[in-house]
């Protein structure tokens, strides 16, 4: 009969000991200002990781709420779903060890990212002494769409308020009140993700270019990643795949984005004995059949997403791959000490399959969701890629992605050492994004050779927002031709001639020297809209990120203190993906606005 009042008197205590551990965490969050601090932070967060899930979540979105980092909702959200993931972290490393810098790289840019752990991938068969050339027999272009991070929104809801206190917002959140300052358009708004309208505006016009096949680089869940779940993420995705077979009148092939799981961006590595996504590739493998097959359809189930498919009537074989497994925000890939060359044998996919087209005498397509390029991607895969890449150089026509929400590219060279337009021996399209959340909507055509699949121009379609039409029906023109804006700045291109790898380099030359050209670029890497310019700095590390296909190579350098422009809103030109304009809501940012409040408030 005493235990209960002597339980009574220490729950006190109790509540004053949570305090302080609170108190304890946001001070070292806001005390974090180099690879050594972030250390520390990681061991102050174990012992709390040590007592459960869920006592480790609902610290952190006490933390969260506390430091009035975000509105409680979305601090319990996010949390909760996330919170679990990097408890497991937490309790299978050494908060000193190599998984522990690169967890701090990834959460907070306090670390540099660690050396590459040497690893060399296993080729079945010798680059053949003479490969295969392919040859341009002059037949007319092919066309081929390139749509990516649609991020559809099926709550949006046309007068809600454009500008709201959440991540994104056209939405009748609970607890927003007061007037409605912007109104949500019918056809989109920025500040928030895509509603159905856009989304089926741009699939029509799509439709309308006569292309052979398309491809869909991504991201089709929006980015409320504090509410989404495993139910409405299948919803999503299966609505899509409907909107994709019903409104184009060509086959799409499609990869997976990050978004498409729940918790957002956690792909657990085989190896991982919590969460799973099968429940993703099961479903896209239903809701793909329709375009790749049923051969295609059985990899999607066991290669964790990945597929090949030989498009009807080419010599093209399309590699689909789920480069999640390379992605720094997968917080699933840091729950262990052991290094894992190969997470889910997605480079071993990759091997298998342009092996297969060597030998059948085919060109290749890359497609994936994450670039292995920029911020974004770890050190060990994209090198580990690369070797992929220069082995398999004479028959990878391109590479296309998406995720970084901006229009730009990236070369790959057989020599990082000397980089040049004889070097350069691979180009990675990156497509810029659909949702209207930070820019213009847009998509790409590409006019490709039907003889060596190489890309003849890169052409991006856009839809105004600021055009009185555009809340009636989206009008879809053509921004730019690749082609005619870059080539004659290199002293012309002949027509005949693809936008090769050289090609692409050369136009990086012209960058250095022709700065008009340069902010150019820069205004239609951002399709318009807040275009600030690029100079100094900026300017040498955006050139140097174009270079760097192989991610060790970009110019993305870790430097003391919090990299808070990650959460100002503002567009970071000199980084892809980790500007949250891409993202939206994450650990990562919630940790930086811990720091800034916290500061704010000295």
């Amino acid at each position: 009969m005493l235990l209960l009042p002597r339980l009574l008197c220490l729950l006190p205590l109790l509540a004053v000991a949570y305090a302080n551990i609170v108190d304890d965490i946001i001070n070292a969050i806001k005390q974090a200002v180099d690879c050594t601090s972030c250390h520390a932070l990681l061991t102050l967060l174990q012992p709390v990781a040590l007592l459960g899930d869920k006592a480790f979540s609902d610290t952190l979105i006490s933390v969260c709420k506390v430091s009035g980092a975000e509105d409680d909702d979305v601090c319990q959200g996010l949390l909760s779903q996330q919170g679990p993931i990097i408890a497991h972290d937490l309790r299978s490393i050494s908060s000193l060890g190599q998984t522990a810098s690169k967890f701090c790289n990834a959460i907070l840019g306090l670390c540099a990212a660690p050396a590459v752990n040497p690893f060399i991938v296993p080729f079945p068969k010798p680059a053949p002494t003479n490969p295969k050339t392919f040859t341009s027999t002059g037949k007319q272009p092919i066309r081929v769409a390139h749509f990516s991070d649609v991020h559809i929104d099926r709550s949006y809801t046309v007068g809600a308020d454009a500008n709201c206190t959440k991540p994104i917002c056209c939405r009748n959140f609970a607890d927003q009140a007061g007037p409605v300052e912007v109104p949500a358009g019918p056809s989109g708004s920025a500040n928030c993700d895509t509603p159905t309208t856009l989304v089926q505006s741009m699939l029509r016009a799509v439709a309308s270019q006569g292309t052979q096949f398309n491809i869909f680089t991504g991201d089709v869940v929006e980015a409320a990643v504090w509410l989404v779940s495993q139910d409405e993420n299948t919803s999503d995705m299966q609505k899509f795949n409907t909107e994709m077979a019903t409104l184009l009148n060509s086959p799409v092939y499609p990869v997976i984005g990050n978004h498409e799981a729940a918790p957002v961006n956690n792909f657990p590595r085989n190896t991982t004995n919590q969460g799973q996504v099968q429940w993703v590739f099961d479903t896209q493998s239903v809701g793909w059949s329709p375009f790749i097959g049923a051969a295609a359809v059985s990899q999607v189930q066991h290669m964790s997403g990945s597929y090949a498919v030989v498009p009807p009537g080419t010599n093209l074989r399309i590699i689909s791959l789920n480069t999640i497994y390379w992605y720094k925000d997968n917080f699933y890939l840091y729950d262990s000490d052991k290094a894992q060359p190969d997470p889910n044998g997605i480079i071993g996919f990759a091997v298998q399959e342009l092996q297969a087209a060597e030998d059948a005498g085919q060109r290749a397509w890359v497609i994936a969701h994450m670039p292995p390029s920029s911020g974004d991607a770890l050190h060990d895969q994209s090198n580990y890629f690369d070797q992929v890449v220069q082995r398999y150089k004479n028959t990878i026509a391109a590479q296309f992605y998406g995720h970084s929400h901006v229009d730009e590219f990236a070369i790959a060279y057989s020599n990082y050492s000397n980089q040049n337009a004889v070097t350069a021996d691979s180009i990675a399209y990156i497509a810029p994004s659909l949702t209207p959340r930070s820019a213009n909507p847009t998509f790409r055509i590409y006019d490709i050779d039907p003889d060596t699949y190489e890309v003849m121009d890169s052409r991006t379609f856009l839809s105004d927002m600021s055009a009185p039409s555009f809340q009636i029906s989206p009008v879809w023109q053509q921004e730019y031709s690749a082609r005619d804006t870059y080539g004659p700045a290199i002293g012309g291109w002949p027509a005949s001639q693809s936008l090769s790898p050289a090609f692409w380099h050369k136009v990086t030359e012209a960058f250095e020297t022709n700065d008009a050209l340069f902010q150019e670029y820069i205004s239609l890497k951002t399709r318009g809209v807040n275009v600030a310019s690029c100079t100094g700095d900026c300017k040498s590390t955006t050139i140097c990120n174009l270079r760097a296909l192989r991610a060790e190579n970009n110019c993305d350098v870790a430097t003391p203190g919090l990299n808070l422009r990650r959460d100002t809103g503002e567009l970071d030109l000199t980084e892809r993906g980790f500007a949250d304009h891409c993202e939206g809501t994450g650990i990562r940012t919630i940790l930086t606005k811990v720091a800034l409040n916290a500061r704010e408030s000295i």
